[in-house]
């Protein structure tokens, strides 16, 4: 079923398929021959490498985790020359499918997770993809620096991924997403070539072929640019297709067309950070609400404070916490009385009073809105780290949901206009009650970005649920002007999206910018450009023959 839109083109077939590959000894045994990294064509191994933190499965052809830069360039060289698509990756946090794929695994956690270049008094850093979001912090932190793209998994992502995926984080309305921290990329093309994707002029400088690169691109925007206009949404939270609105500019980044592309244009092996100063002065108030609608209603509000961030727990997130060992000595700490939903307004400025004195505020308008006596004021830090730590949670919590039904990722991210964010959640809370369902709501108030996941039984006839919930959620984004894609990518689950949000000429313009980076199609395919259904039961961890074995 193609999702509706007056204007939209059907999903090409998903014909990407080398079930034939896997486990290849031939292909094995050349990688073997030709790099010094690990060669896994096991069984074993390809099984561990056929899930990531979404609902697909797709078992690789094989997996290679180098232990040099110029083994992750051979093997993929290798891989282009003999036909077998490649699939970079990081931690495999991600939700959408990004990271699974009937391909060569280039797993990049294991080796190449170095800092290799740090100037404290520029603020930049340059890093290898498969360095921890934590582990560089940590490395920071002694400088009085971060890197502030605050993922909630940042124990386990890695930057390359979260380049990949163009990720986002608790305090996007402040620090901006991943897009607009990242100075370069040290990339390899398909091709074999290795450009370095930086800052360019009106006349790019570099290799020849890069300028012809960048001379394509800029023809390929100017083609498009009305359509462009027309149709990207005007929303910071909005990681969906491929950035070329941004090549529309007489001088841009080209580093920033690589971001968010997940993997499909180029291989990122080294990549160029700008980092900010550790904020020295917090305060966090936790505002209650007697109804989710008056939370959402009010996040319009509090941004005109200038907070760092404003986060959503829903009400199931909070009874989940409170009956987990680990956080109901912090909930019961931050919590009064039974709110339907809270909201975690954080400031930071480098003058204590300052930020005391915008807490202040936001009891002040909190009153104003009819909510006197509402905010919880936190000033310790100790207890404000250990409220960030039950949000950062979030997704652990609510997975701990006991039964067959779990709280399912496929429209997790979409986002609308602040003011219209209450009546979208209302609207979409009447959806899933209309397919037997409820939603789990947390995250992003801030920018208009929640993380909703409706309750399914993917052992069952959760798959038919998933396509009916996805397509009036999309008729509702659309209404809204919101972006169907606000933070986590587009992967499996959301790339058949792009064309009706997009319309068929930018579809196809994605489709001639892929053909640039990648003529063969073969880096990360089925991602972004010509993408299976998302309800392709085929590709799922629970397959149409699934059955409980006694």
């Amino acid at each position: 079923m193609t999702p509706p839109d007056s204007g939209a083109v059907p999903a090409p077939a998903f014909t990407v398929d080398f079930h034939p590959r896997r486990g290849d000894p031939a292909l094995a045994a050349r990688l073997r021959r030709e790099i010094r990294g690990d060669v896994l064509f096991d069984a074993f191994s390809r099984g561990r490498y056929a899930t990531d933190a979404s609902i697909y499965q797709i078992e690789p052809v094989g997996v290679v985790v180098p232990r040099t830069e110029e083994d992750a360039r051979t093997a993929i060289c290798i891989a282009i020359e003999e036909g077998v698509p490649v699939l970079p990756r990081g931690a495999g946090t991600s939700q959408c499918g990004q990271t699974v794929g009937a391909a060569l695994v280039i797993d990049n956690s294991k080796y190449l997770k170095e800092v290799v270049v740090f100037d404290a008094d520029a603020r930049t850093v340059c890093v290898q993809p498969g360095i921890v979001l934590d582990r560089l912090n940590a490395f920071l932190k002694p400088h009085g620096l971060w890197y502030p793209v605050d993922v909630s998994t940042a124990a386990q992502a890695t930057i390359g991924g979260m380049a990949g995926n163009n990720s986002c984080g608790s305090r996007s309305i402040h620090y901006g997403n991943m897009v607009h921290n990242v100075r370069a990329i040290d990339a390899v093309l398909a091709d074999g070539s290795q450009y370095h994707f930086g800052d360019i002029g009106a006349e790019p400088a570099g290799p020849p072929g890069y300028a012809e690169l960048v001379k394509k691109i800029r023809a390929l925007a100017a083609r498009e640019a009305d359509e462009i206009t027309a149709r990207y949404p005007a929303l910071l939270r909005r990681v969906g297709g491929y950035n070329l609105d941004l090549a529309t500019q007489p001088a841009f980044n080209m580093a920033r067309l690589l971001v968010g592309s997940e993997g499909t244009l180029a291989y990122s092996q080294r990549i160029h950070l700008n980092l900010q100063p550790i904020p020295r002065n917090k305060t966090l108030g936790v505002c209650h609400f007697d109804t989710f609608h008056q939370a959402m209603d009010s996040a319009q509000h509090l941004v005109k404070l200038k907070p760092m961030a404003v986060e959503l727990v829903d009400r199931t997130m909070i009874d989940l916490a409170r009956g987990n060992p680990a956080f109901k000595s912090i909930v019961d700490q931050f919590l009064k009385g039974e709110p339907a939903a809270i909201l975690l307004v954080e400031f930071a400025t480098d003058q204590p009073d300052e930020s005391r004195r915008r807490l202040k505020q936001l009891v002040e308008l909190m009153g104003d809105l009819g909510f006197p006596e509402r905010v919880v004021e936190i000033t310790e830090p100790q207890l404000q780290a250990a409220v960030w730590s039950v949000r950062k949670a979030g997704l652990n919590i609510m997975m701990s949901m006991k039964g067959d039904g779990k709280p399912v990722s496929f429209i997790e991210d979409c986002a609308v206009p602040l003011e219209h964010l209450a009546e979208y959640t209302d609207r979409l809370t009447q959806v899933f009650e209309k397919h037997g369902t409820r939603g789990t709501w947390y995250a992003h108030a801030s920018v208009g970005c929640l993380h909703v996941r409706p309750v399914l039984n993917m052992k069952q006839d959760g798959a038919a649920k998933m396509r009916a919930i996805a397509e009036e959620a999309a008729q509702l984004v659309r209404e809204y002007k919101g972006a169907y894609s606000g933070e986590h990518g587009d992967g499996l689950v959301r790339s058949e999206w792009i064309a009706p949000f997009f319309g068929p000429r930018l579809t196809r313009a994605f489709e001639d910018l892929k053909a640039l980076f990648d003529p063969a199609g073969l880096l990360n395919p089925g991602k972004i450009v010509r993408p299976p259904q998302q309800n392709d039961r085929s590709l799922f961890r629970y397959r149409p023959d699934y059955a409980a074995r006694p």
